[in-house]
């Protein structure tokens, strides 16, 4: 059984309250590429290091008229404040140039890989990173995770991919298939298409692209991984959590699923709302020495 966070009362949080939160700002900011979207934002804790940091993806159903980095400014001020760095990164997304099949992992598998870049300068402990996401940042913070098991035929493959200390999935989906019918209704009618490569791929080249696009399919991953759902997400629902900690359960890997009572979709971004005694104590646990 998945364990819960409890909360009496607490109103569901609408993006517009996200993205309004007070936060400091980055002290770094740094291109992990040419495109305007490939770059990140640095925020360190105080002290000397090294430090462990923790890769924030933002969501928005994979669109940037959604969402963009800023949606996590407020998570990633969180964390920094507990001790760890953030990098918080932005991507291409399927409707800007280059995003989509492959860019958009690319991108933030690049941006993953760039912590070797940042971490000399900045005393970042690459033995203790994570992925942090939400929503559609979710899917692409279990992406990131898998990519050594990815054939170096794949238009997504790269060489000695940053390994990963742990994944912390924010009301983030693992099954792309799964999730196909509630991103047609909450986000936009074929993104998750639109994600692999567009309407005009054949049924047997989007099928190869699930095959390694979708993290479901690709389990085992072969690193801690926690979900962390909402009572009341519609847009994607606990049993879409469930069910990836059952098949990757079942595949062998070590992930637990927590449902927050009294919580929404957007409740995950609110350092302070119901959900974050459980994003707190589980960055924690992930990345303890």
């Amino acid at each position: 059984m998945p364990s819960e966070f409890t909360s009496d009362n607490h109103p569901f949080v609408t993006p517009d309250v996200v993205n309004a939160l007070p936060s400091k700002p980055a002290d770094v900011r740094s291109a992990y590429g040419p495109a305007p979207a490939q770059f990140g934002e640095l925020r360190l804790p105080k002290g000397n290091g090294p430090h462990p940091v923790a890769v924030v993806l933002h969501g928005g159903c994979w669109l940037s008229l959604y969402a963009d980095l800023h949606n996590a400014d407020a998570l990633a001020d969180a964390l920094r404040d507990e001790g760890i760095a953030t990098w918080n990164v932005e991507y291409r997304c399927v409707d800007q140039d280059g995003g989509g099949w492959p860019g958009t992992f690319l991108d933030v598998g690049r941006a993953t890989d760039h912590l070797r870049t940042l971490a000399a300068d900045h005393n970042l402990d690459l033995d203790r990173v994570i992925t942090i996401g939400h929503s559609a940042g979710g899917h692409l913070a279990l992406w990131t995770a898998v990519r050594h098991r990815l054939p170096t035929t794949s238009p997504l493959w790269t060489a000695d991919p940053l390994p990963l200390r742990g994944i912390v999935v924010l009301g983030g989906p693992g099954d792309l298939k799964r999730f196909t019918p509630h991103a047609d209704a909450e986000c936009r009618q074929g993104v998750v298409t639109e994600l692999l490569g567009g309407t005009g791929v054949s049924s047997d080249k989007l099928e190869e692209r699930f095959r390694f696009g979708s993290p479901v399919q690709m389990l085992p991953l072969g690193v801690r991984q926690v979900m962390i759902s909402a009572e009341h997400d519609w847009v994607v629902p606990p049993n879409l959590g469930a069910a990836y900690a059952e098949a990757a359960r079942n595949a062998g890997d070590d992930i637990e699923h927590i449902i927050i009572r009294d919580a929404g979709h957007h409740e995950f971004m609110v350092p302070g709302s119901v959900t974050w005694p459980a994003v707190r104590q589980v960055v924690h646990s992930l990345l303890e020495t």
